[in-house]
């Protein structure tokens, strides 16, 4: 006899209160969620791209209060890419 299949985990969604953009998206949706790291540097990634200007500074000031260690929401490049560029100038 086979095993019973096992159900696939819902989607979760960010709790209320932790998005840099609250009602900031496509028809009032909240947008770039930020309760882990992973969804903060995503969120990061996604405003530098899809973002206007005044967005991505809302979006970087939101994950640098929720993660002051996070070296990307500094805005200056935290990749390790960027660091060893800069240091070997």
């Amino acid at each position: 006899m086979a095993a019973p299949k096992k159900k696939p985990a819902p989607n979760t969604k960010a709790p209320k209160g932790s998005y840099a953009l609250p009602g900031g998206g496509p028809g009032g949706a909240d947008a770039y969620p930020l309760n882990s790291k992973g969804r903060a540097v995503s969120a990061l990634a996604r405003v530098k791209t899809n973002g206007t200007p005044a967005e991505q500074a809302k979006v970087r000031a939101a994950v640098k209060k929720a993660y002051p260690g996070l070296p990307s929401s500094k805005g200056k490049g935290g990749s390790a890419a960027a660091r060893a560029t800069k240091k070997s100038k």
